[in-house]
């Protein structure tokens, strides 16, 4: 059980650094939704939410074989 945590922790620290390399960079997803006005910005990260969502789906699926 503690391997897993370590593992999982691992994988979203990796998970959160390719993200904030692809902002810096200016790599944005595709289907992240953003709205800007002149005083207010709406931002929901749709396509980010999936992509966690499956990987961590994924790892679920894998861990309890």
């Amino acid at each position: 059980m503690g391997r897993a945590i370590l593992f999982l922790g691992l994988v979203l620290v990796l998970i959160g650094g390719v993200l904030l390399l692809g902002e810096k960079y200016g790599v944005k997803n595709p289907l992240d939704v953003r709205f800007g006005g002149e005083n207010l910005t709406f931002y929901f990260p749709l396509g980010t939410s999936i992509l966690v969502s499956i990987v961590l789906s994924l790892l679920i699926y894998f861990f309890k074989k």
